[in-house]
């Protein structure tokens, strides 16, 4: 597979649930991590240990404030939107006692699709009331993470 000019020999598609991937990818390499970022982060870290990707490829469902249901978006931006500790003097969705940006921005963009960034949480969220964010999902923060830790490029 190339992607951007780069050609990749050993890529892994990530999925939360099978039902997300249905039987267009029978011939890839495919994780089924299961809901939310410790069962993502669990399973993608084992996954990583034994087949060693050279690219990681996010797919899934994920909802939005702005783009069209159906429409692939693009993300290579990340926010961990259930970190909200502003109560004890820290900025919304900072990790408190951590140096890292609360914006992490990791992954391969696209320029022939619309780029969102991801908030990523395992809260269920209805009233999309955070402009900080466009796309809403439970898993990509936490892939993205390790993908990133792993220096393994990461598509979402």
């Amino acid at each position: 597979m190339t992607i951007n000019g780069k050609l990749y020999s050993n890529t892994l598609l990530v999925f939360a649930l099978e039902s997300e991937a249905g039987k267009e990818f029978e011939s890839f390499n495919k994780l089924f991590v299961g809901v939310g970022k410790i069962k993502a982060t669990y399973h993608l870290v084992k996954a990583i240990q034994k087949s060693k990707p050279d690219l990681i490829i996010n797919l899934g469902t994920a909802g939005s404030t702005v783009f069209d249901r159906g429409t692939i978006v693009n993300c290579n931006r990340f926010i961990q939107r259930d970190m909200d500790v502003r109560a004890l003097g820290f900025k919304k969705f900072e990790t408190p006692f951590s140096d890292e940006p609360i914006l992490l921005e990791y992954g391969i963009k696209t320029s022939h699709l619309p780029n969102g960034i991801c908030g990523s949480g395992d809260q269920f969220e209805m009233e999309h009331i955070n402009p900080e964010y466009n796309v809403i999902d439970r898993e990509a923060f936490a892939l993205a993470k390790v993908a990133e830790q792993e220096k393994i490029d990461f598509l979402c």
